[in-house]
């Protein structure tokens, strides 16, 4: 939202509040211009000679024109960035409930093992013989990641969770064109309540994807598969714990169902935290898995640079594995590159990139050990049935009161006749000070609310946080429409028109017309 003056309009002035200083700013709360709109574009905060003759090599490729980009002294730039991380919310400023995407504390000792030389630097072109330790730590991660799931092969090359995704069916693919079948088995069942990641990954390589209908205990049952089963479904695609919190109890029966009928069972392991070291997936009847490392052993989305997402593989599927994978050969470690003479179906990307979440993950492992591992899991499910029983007297929950998993979700039933909605009251939940809930997700409820505390969380932090969920959901009974409508008031902007921030986007800065100061 812009004001008269052409500049985004602080949450105060939306509501007809006055501008209280000359500046904007309200002590540390500075109101931070666009760095385009701080720079001029004829100048640069930094000398730099003017380069001798050269002969370039860019094949007639070289820029024609300038690059626009604002001049910044080095003061000007740093208080920009330094600035802008102060309207930043993040996990250690406070409870992160997003739901679905565990966003958890990520323990210190991580960030300095992965900074460790030899970690820190190691590269990808180094001779092997060089970085044998950073071998050996990814086949002691690997040995771990098979302990706690009882699968048979690991790929760690996958950077992130869809594209362990796209990893494990593109394995499944594989063995399906090993057994000539690659004709006749073209669909994947994808359950209605499913990631939007899995129907894209299975229809990116090529697979035809029909859903399947979840009870109304938002489980997804053996006969409902059955019914959908035949020698054309190549794999099904299931979460479990499922994006509605709860755990698929009947998913043993499902997987013989799949394997009875020729197919493969993918689970999506975005929601792994919640069973680590309770329950195996390969004991399940899990032929493939991936596993966020940025999210289940440590750090929070975006928190340390890239993601991980490593694949686990049953017996079934071990041999379809891509390459690179490690090898034991004289005495050494070895990274198998070449697929001759294997099943491989390829490779996933060109380098393993991610060596800081490797060492992350590890670390957070040896850390907790195995039991510690299970207490985490255990806790992260206490704390979201603690979140659940401090409001189910307030909150409507679409499939019954009853015991979650490591995330409790809501729906807006129980606002019915308040004219809030469940958009207003995420707004609302910013100016108490927490970043929202996942809201609108899972799909398959309306106006959902979907929190996941994780296991860091102590007692007081949840008890406050359901302190204030509980005072908002008063409120909003109570009939308080203007403080849901207007929220937030105390962000840095105000709420956007994200329908028409949706519709018509503005994706390029143009320079503003200069405001002339007003005449005495």
């Amino acid at each position: 939202m812009l004001n008269n003056q052409g500049r985004p309009t602080q949450a105060g002035e939306a509501h007809g509040l006055a501008r209280e200083t000359f500046t904007g700013n309200r002590a540390l709360e500075i109101d931070e211009a666009l760095i385009f709109d701080q720079g001029g574009f004829d100048r640069t905060g930094v000398d730099i000679d003017e380069p001798e003759e050269f002969a370039d090599r860019l094949g007639g490729l070289a820029r024609k024109n300038r690059a626009d980009l604002p001049g910044l002294a080095e003061p000007q730039a740093v208080r920009h960035y330094v600035r802008l991380s102060r309207k930043n919310y993040s996990i250690d400023a406070g409870l992160f409930p997003l739901g679905s995407c565990t966003m958890k504390h990520n323990p210190r000792l991580n960030e300095k093992m992965a900074r460790l030389p030899g970690f820190a630097d190691v590269h990808p072109l180094q001779p092997q013989s060089t970085v044998q330790g950073a071998l050996a730590l990814m086949q002691e991660l690997s040995r771990w990641l098979l302990s706690s799931t009882g699968m048979e092969a690991v790929a760690l090359s996958p950077k992130a969770g869809a594209h362990g995704e796209l990893c494990g069916m593109m394995a499944i693919k594989a063995a399906i064109v090993s057994r000539g079948e690659q004709e006749t088995r073209k669909t994947v069942l994808v359950p209605d309540s499913a990631h939007g990641t899995n129907p894209a990954t299975a229809a990116l390589i090529g697979f035809e994807v029909e859903s399947v209908p979840a009870g109304e205990d938002g489980l997804v049952h053996p006969a409902a598969v059955r019914e959908k089963l035949g020698p054309h479904v190549a794999a099904i695609m299931l979460t479990n714990p499922n994006t509605c919190g709860l755990f698929e109890r009947e998913i043993s029966e499902i997987a013989d169902a799949v394997h009875q009928a020729g197919g493969y069972f993918y689970c999506d392991g975005a929601n792994f935290n919640a069973i680590v070291g309770v329950a195996r997936p390969g004991d399940l009847g899990v032929d493939a898995m991936h596993i966020n490392l940025h999210k289940t052993f440590s750090t929070p989305h975006g928190g340390g640079g890239p993601g991980s997402g490593p694949v686990v593989l049953s017996e079934r599927l071990a041999a379809f594995a891509p390459v690179p994978f490690l090898r034991q050969k004289d005495g050494a470690l070895t990274l198998v590159e070449d697929t001759e003479g294997s099943q491989a179906f390829g490779r996933m990307t060109a380098f393993h990139g991610q060596m800081g979440m490797y060492v992350r993950a590890l670390s957070y492992m040896l850390s907790h050990g195995g039991d510690g591992l299970r207490q985490a899991s255990q806790d992260a499910v206490l704390n979201a049935n603690y979140v659940r029983a401090g409001l189910s007297d307030l909150f409507s929950q679409p499939f019954g009161d009853r015991p979650c998993m490591h995330e409790v979700l809501f729906d807006e039933s129980w606002l019915k006749g308040t004219d809030v909605t469940t958009l207003d009251f995420a707004k609302a939940l910013i100016d108490e000070g927490y970043h929202p809930m996942t809201v609108y997700f899972p799909l398959v409820v309306k106006g959902a609310m979907l929190i996941e505390p994780t296991e860091s969380e102590s007692k007081a932090s949840l008890d406050l946080f359901i302190m204030a969920m509980r005072d908002l959901a008063l409120r909003a009974l109570r009939g308080e429409k203007e403080r849901f409508a207007t929220a937030p008031r105390f962000a840095p902007r105000a709420r956007l028109d994200e329908t028409r921030a949706a519709r018509s986007p503005v994706l390029k800065w143009t320079a503003r017309a200069p405001v002339a100061e007003a005449a005495e």
